[in-house]
């Protein structure tokens, strides 16, 4: 859980995201409506926002240990003015550390199908994190990376 809370920044990051987000990735031109994209960022937003993560991490390194169970909720999420940016709050339960963090990353979109992306992305007291967490169908997956350390994770995503 820690792992992959802290490497989505999230307390991680994400069920219907596909059909309830997947839209055509052309904008409407010069008649004032909302875009198509814009609506689909709009609805992941919505989606994310109280959305609790709960699953199981791996460790590469050690494929005999059962995986460990993880949990993160995403209080809110906001879309950024910039391209594919969203404002990601999430609570982080990782050691000693509890408490709610705004981390503002990528979510690309693989034709219809949200990836929050991380990048040698740091957070604070807790190190440097590496991911890709695809959303799908009410669960999520995805590699994740802490310095030297990675791995697998994936699990049901749950609306509070």
């Amino acid at each position: 859980m820690s792992r992959f809370l802290a490497t989505l920044g999230v307390a991680g990051i994400f069920v219907a995201l596909s059909s309830t987000v997947g839209v055509a990735d052309e904008p409407v031109k010069g008649d004032g409506q909302v875009s198509p994209t814009d609506d689909r960022a709009e609805r992941l937003a919505t989606y994310l926002s109280g959305a609790k993560f709960v699953g199981k991490f791996t460790v590469d390194g050690k494929e005999d240990a059962l995986p460990k169970t993880e949990e993160y909720t995403i209080s809110k999420c906001e879309k950024l003015a910039e391209k594919n940016m969203y404002r990601l709050t999430a609570r982080i339960k990782y050691g000693d550390v509890d408490s709610e963090i705004p981390m503002d990353l990528p979510i690309l979109f693989a034709g219809n199908t949200p990836v929050i992306t991380l990048h040698s992305f740091g957070i604070p007291g807790m190190g440097t994190f590496d991911a890709r967490v695809l959303i799908h169908d009410g669960r999520y997956s995805g590699t994740w990376q802490h310095d030297q350390v990675g791995g697998h994770l994936f699990g049901k995503i749950l609306k509070e």
